[in-house]
């Protein structure tokens, strides 16, 4: 942006952040070492190797811009760290009080709403824009009351709670809404409770799930550090603006859009999947449950195992043992994630699962890679103050570093003889993470079944070896006397855990950590960067790429474009994900991304993954909808990342058919089902598809973050009618399509009604989703980003 209004002929130090900015690097250490002492070091040295230019860019970008605080690699998920530091609830700025709020460029900023800070995830161009000054527009939501009643009945933890939590809200629709929890079952729930349940906002589709401020807030704002004097200001301020919840007072019922109660006895042990986080299954169901999946056609419950294969052993050796591998064993078991890390009893649940696991003598398979990546540095402290890190390293689960890791797909490689035994054998291998998301092809190509878990849960599957188990009447295990040992006989009681947490976590370990954590470490401080406010882009870099965006501008903004006789691209069911159209895991080796880091010299050893190349626009557009697992209808039931080119019949990967379309003038749009871009808040699942070409997406419906990135980067958000869809219409994705939108922006109206016609002499109406005035206003400029830059060269200030 900043070259851009330089060759406009602005001042490019107007493109400065005007709010703070602070920006965690969380997402690229990945488990390449794990099960070993020196598995933080080693990982955290070749996320470094790997990512030097990029660390280096943003490091350029802590000195090139005011107002940004850098927290560096190896710190803490971000989430976490906002929540135990960088939220301030209420601000102070120069004695002028304000409530705080927060927009981060990752769905799961929603946790900071457990602390009663008012937030929510956004793509990346709207937080830029965000940061230049522009305020967030927004249709006002409908606000949907959640009441807690009762208390939790004993070994069930916040996971079960959030996962309950999430398929309720899922069914009752939030998509757009705020949720906000209320009732006296708050009084039961410990902050890191409440932010488990705030952090999974996008799992349930919600813009946020809301927690006011209460005396447990206090409590937590004390555990963690926060100064008397800061605590007391945010108290005053608070109940003097009648936003303190106080439970000792009597309780005025409030009024809300939609109502829901649960009742915290009635939740029981349960976890999410095998593809969708709020397919939840109850523990007790889960053994036929996952039989039902293997059985039933391929879908989102579903592998289509043929029954003649569901019992199929495959036999292979591990580094000389001799090993043998069945549908739904494990093969991956990871705690990770913002969602339960940053959770002491969650944490310490699984730590004393370890614990009484060793004391009876049962061990993990070696060959199941096993893994804990904790959000800050609070939850090494207090898990070796309890004296409980031993068991888990006993069990495999060795710390390996301070980020996202699995549950973004950063899970490594598994060994090679269990990644030929599964591929060889077709083998339905299964992940248990403690994460958010377990869409298909995410966490590791080769796990198509993937189970989301609490922490405590991830250990015990680990343990049973497969989620093929009826936790009730089967053992988990031999213990060291020959003798059953079940479930029952690890688990910890509720007292249990709550008397570690209790002696176990405290303030001096938030403060100690924090105190630490601005000033880096020897790598990220031995990084040697320009002084320049301007970047010198290397040409050869295949990490850092100037991006295309700005390149034809002028100071006169395009107007709205329809489209004409456009091709469709890809033609879509219900629940395509960003997680679909812009993978964020490993490269592919037969991929055109892959294809195109080997002419540029580039080692498959060292492509990494795609989330660490997002700042290469080439690498980047050739990974748009390169998810081995998509499912594009005009492939009439192939799966994989490829498509038709309509005019030749030819069958290519989806970057060469849209390369081709676009070489030759031609538009192109998608047809989609219900659930559109749901999801990771991924701008590039918006930056991709306008770099492939596409000019306007029609779906059943659309979630919130996406629809407004496309509106971001120009592209047309188009939404069927109640009841209609492609295949209602009868669409095939052969027919082209053109939509006629007036070309001055103020003949059209936010929502309004456009026809879609095509040369089959099938149209249809379908409604615009530019929800607001200044959407349109963005569209006409042809992104928010170019908006705000002539805005900003316009300005006289």
């Amino acid at each position: 942006m900043r070259d851009a209004m330089n060759n406009l002929g602005g001042d490019s130090n107007k493109i400065n952040p005007l709010v703070p900015v602070d920006l965690v690097i969380d997402h690229s250490v990945q488990v390449d070492v794990a099960r070993s002492e020196n598995a933080v070091q080693a990982n955290m040295e070749l996320e470094f190797q790997r990512n030097m230019e990029r660390f280096a860019f943003l490091k350029w970008g802590s000195n090139a811009f005011d107002n940004m605080l850098v927290v560096p690699p190896g710190s803490g998920i971000v989430h976490q760290v906002n929540l135990e530091y960088l939220g301030r609830v209420v601000f102070n700025t120069n004695g002028m009080l304000y409530p705080d709020s927060v927009v981060g460029t990752d769905s799961h900023t929603t946790m900071i709403d457990g602390l009663g800070v008012a937030g929510w995830g956004v793509g990346g161009i709207e937080a830029e824009a965000a940061m230049l000054g522009q305020p967030m527009s927004m249709v006002l939501p409908g606000v949907v009351g959640f009441k807690l009643l009762g208390k939790m009945r004993d070994g069930v933890t916040a996971t079960d709670l959030v996962l309950t939590v999430t398929q309720m809200l899922r069914k009752h629709g939030v998509v757009g809404k705020f949720v906000e929890f209320y009732g006296e079952g708050m009084s039961e729930l410990s902050l890191a409770d409440r932010a488990t349940i705030a952090n999974m906002s996008p799992e349930y589709g919600a813009t946020m799930g809301f927690f006011p401020v209460d005396h447990v807030t206090l409590q937590y704002l004390q555990l963690t550090g926060r100064s008397d004097q800061t605590i007391a200001m945010i108290e005053s301020y608070l109940r003097a603006n009648k936003m303190f919840v106080d439970y000792n007072e009597p309780q005025i019922e409030k009024v809300y859009s939609s109502y829901l109660e649960l009742k915290l006895e009635d939740v029981e042990p349960c976890i999410s999947g095998p593809k969708r986080p709020h397919d939840r299954v109850p523990l007790k169901e889960m053994k036929a449950d996952w039989h039902a999946c293997l059985e039933n056609k391929v879908g989102f419950k579903g592998f289509a195992i043929p029954k003649e294969s569901q019992n199929k052993v495959a036999k292979f050796s591990f580094h000389g043992t001799p090993a043998e591998l069945r549908h739904g064993d494990v093969v991956i078991a990871a705690i990770t994630s913002c969602t339960n890390t940053s959770n002491p009893s969650v944490m310490l649940g699984a730590a004393l699962v370890a614990k009484k696991a060793c004391e009876l003598g049962l061990e993990v398979k070696p060959w199941i890679k096993t893994s804990l990546a904790p959000g800050s540095g609070v939850v090494t402290k207090y898990l070796q103050k309890s004296g409980l890190q031993k068991y888990l390293n006993q069990l495999g689960f060795h710390i390996v570093g301070y980020g996202c890791t699995t549950c973004i797909g950063n899970s490594g490689d598994i060994d090679e003889s269990v990644a030929s035994a599964i591929s060889e054998n077709d083998m339905v291998a299964a992940a248990v993470l403690s994460g958010n998301r377990n869409f298909e092809g995410r966490v590791h190509p080769l796990t198509r079944a993937n189970y989301l878990a609490s922490p405590p849960l991830v250990v015990a599957y680990a343990l049973a070896g497969t989620v093929d188990i009826d936790f009730e009447t089967e053992p988990i295990g031999t213990g060291k006397d020959g003798k059953n040992i079940f479930f029952r006989d690890i688990w910890p009681s509720s007292e249990e855990v709550a008397n570690v947490v209790q002696s176990s976590v405290l303030p001096a370990m938030f403060k100690a950590t924090y105190e630490a954590i601005t000033k880096g470490n020897p790598m990220w401080n031995q990084l040697s960067v320009p002084s320049s406010t301007l970047y010198a882009w290397d040409p050869t870099s295949t990490y850092i790429h100037e991006s295309p965006y700005f390149k034809e501008m002028t100071m006169l903004p395009p107007g709205p474009h329809g489209v004409k006789d456009a091709y469709c691209l890809l033609n879509f069911g219900d629940s395509i994900t960003t997680d679909h159209i812009s993978p964020a895991g490993s490269i592919h080796k037969d991929s055109p991304a892959a294809k195109y880091l080997m002419d540029h010299g580039v080692d498959r050893r060292d492509f990494n993954s795609y989330g660490s190349r997002r700042g290469n626009d080439e690498i980047m557009a050739r990974g748009t909808f390169a998810n081995i697992r998509i499912v594009n209808k005009l492939l009439k039931g192939e799966v994989g990342p490829k498509t038709i080119h309509i005019p030749t019949g030819e069958k290519l990967s989806v970057y060469d058919v849209a390369m081709r379309y676009k070489t030759a003038g031609q538009d192109t749009v998608i047809l989609a089902g219900a659930e559109y871009g749901s999801g990771s808040s991924r701008d590039w699942a918006a930056k991709g598809p306008m770099l492939l070409g596409v000019k306007a997406v029609i779906s059943k419906s659309f979630e919130r973050i996406h629809r407004s990135n496309l509106v971001g980067m120009g592209i047309i958000p188009l939404c069927f009618k109640p009841g209609e869809d492609a295949e209602a219409l009868g669409l095939t994705g052969h027919e082209r399509y053109s939509i006629d939108l007036p070309s001055s922006v103020s003949e059209i109206r936010p929502g309004q009604d456009v026809t879609v016609a095509t040369d089959s002499g099938k149209s249809f109406t379908c409604t615009v989703r530019f929800d607001t005035e200044v959407e349109l206003a963005y569209f006409n400029h042809g992104g928010i980003l170019q908006y705000v830059i002539r805005n900003l060269i316009g300005s006289k200030q």
